[in-house]
């Protein structure tokens, strides 16, 4: 039998419920996993007694045949969600030491459905960033390489990616505010989905941005990630943004039948120095939706081109509000003042010692851009032109299209530290063919579909009407199917 942390989630669900397997063994299988691949930093806080428990809890549920579907499924969760009495510090020095006192309504949703915890996920600095360079804990790294050079696992769910990609746990949590669940699912080889804004509840999830925040699933294929979002979705009443809608059986909607559904390929997304592999990579899943039966669309989404701008003002602008909270008196990191050092002393070095200097950067932007004389010139502008990018996006869809393909990053997974001391828009690159879906509230989803002539993983994105998460999936399963990636990173670690 395939080792016991390498299963899907699909399979264990099976396994458990046929009684070949029990759920405390896989959890320990999946410890077992976790201890061996400490260089890859990817757990920051282990709950490995609790998962234990969870884990017989689990066991006696299946055994009474009360078993949901992710009833002693062990589960990595990404930093940034509120746990009972476990560490979630965004990564950030600003939360050293906090433990909540309350549960995230997702993770309640997974504890609920008998899932295992087994710890806490690394990620960039209240994720932001896209490379998991800026967090506390130092980088996670991707369990994939191409020589000597530590390479990213993405971020800002660097930990969630690369946890999935080297089976440390059967799936994880992640959230998405630029790209941050589908950039490190393509640098991965995993599969990554950010759901339509509303469809999974932001309560209990620290935030960045509130208008562009989402969870969603990071698994090891498209099924699972079906079954794992259908687990995260639902109306949450603390959330005032959350969608009063049913949550569809995503998994019973993968039919594998996509004939007569219309792909739409936006020129704009050619952009200026795109490398070949992925050129050639997107012309290869074109085929093969049009092979599965298809139809291929040429469309135009206009105002994709100031989608960069746009995201990097109204971003840092609600971050800005959102991360005004830690300040040393009400929340977070509290430094100690020399005699005669006043409040105004004590919130600005509390700052400068519990944050870090991306996130110090883009708050320094959202308060620029927020401030009186600049207020129209910038966040309202970019407001306005959100509202374009949103519009292109209803037309297409409006016009029969079922769903957008795209690359899902301009390149495969880059060394640690080759941008960290770069100009930090080229950074800020990494996001362009993620970021427009953000603004515009939709669902899409990365798939593996190659590897580039490193041999590191290459992913496709498609991009979906808003809450048709089903059919998207159906999608993307064909896809995956289509492509047939297989491929697994050296264990080296």
């Amino acid at each position: 039998m395939t080792a016991l942390n390498r299963l899907s989630i699909a399979a264990a669900r099976d396994l458990l419920r046929k009684g070949e397997i029990t759920a405390p063994e896989l959890t320990e299988a999946c410890i077992g996993a976790i201890a061996a691949a400490r260089p890859l930093n990817a757990f920051v806080h282990d709950t490995h007694e609790a998962a234990r428990e969870q884990a017989q809890a689990a066991q006696a549920r299946i055994a009474a045949g009360e078993a949901p579907d992710l009833c002693g499924i062990p589960l990595g969760i990404k930093d940034l969600f509120c746990t009972r009495g476990v560490p979630a510090q965004a990564a950030s020095r600003m939360l050293e030491g906090f433990r909540p006192e309350y549960e995230s309504t997702v993770t309640a949703q997974l504890w609920q459905d008998g899932a295992v915890m087994l710890g806490k996920l690394n990620m960039d600095e209240f994720a932001m960033g896209s490379s998991n360079e800026t967090s506390v804990y130092g980088p996670a790294v991707n369990p994939w390489k191409a020589g000597d050079t530590p390479l990213t696992p993405g971020g800002s769910s660097g930990g969630s990616a690369a946890a999935v990609a080297a089976d440390l746990c059967l799936a994880a949590t992640g959230t998405d505010t630029g790209g941050s669940i589908r950039q490190p699912a393509a640098f991965t080889g995993t599969v990554g989905m950010k759901p339509t804004y509303g469809r999974v509840s932001r309560w209990g999830i620290i935030a960045f941005a509130s208008s562009l925040d989402q969870a969603g699933p990071m698994t090891g294929d498209v099924r699972d990630a079906a079954i794992l979002l259908r687990a995260m979705s639902g109306h949450d009443p603390k959330d005032s943004t959350s969608a009063d809608l049913p949550v569809p059986d995503f998994e019973a909607m993968l039919t594998g039948d996509i004939r007569g559904r219309v792909i739409g390929i936006p020129r704009e997304y050619r952009v200026d120095g795109m490398p070949d592999e992925i050129e050639a990579l997107w012309a290869q899943g074109t085929a093969m939706l049009r092979d599965a039966g298809a139809e291929i669309r040429d469309i135009s989404l206009p105002h994709t081109k100031h989608a960069l701008p746009v995201y990097y003002v109204v971003a840092p602008a609600e971050a800005s509000s959102n991360l005004a909270r830690f300040d040393g008196v009400r929340f977070g990191h509290r430094a100690t003042l020399a005699a005669g050092e006043g409040i105004d002393d004590l919130y600005e070095r509390s700052r400068a010692e519990g944050l870090g200097h991306e996130v110090q950067r883009r708050v320094m932007i959202g308060t620029y851009v927020l401030s009186a004389g600049f207020y129209d010139a910038y966040y309202n502008r970019a407001r306005k032109v959100r509202t374009l990018i949103k519009r292109d996006f209803d037309r297409v869809f409006a016009e029969g299209v079922d769903a957008i393909l795209t690359p899902a990053t301009p390149s495969a997974a880059f060394a640690l530290g080759q941008m960290a001391k770069a100009d930090p828009v080229e950074m800020y690159l990494n996001d362009v063919f993620t970021v427009t879906v953000n603004l515009a509230g939709l669902p899409a989803i990365a798939v593996p579909a190659g590897l580039d002539r490193r041999g590191l993983p290459l992913g496709l994105q498609l991009i979906g009407r808003p809450w048709e998460e089903g059919g998207l999936l159906d999608l993307a399963h064909s896809l995956e199917r289509a492509a047939g990636f297989v491929a697994k990173p050296a264990q080296w670690w």
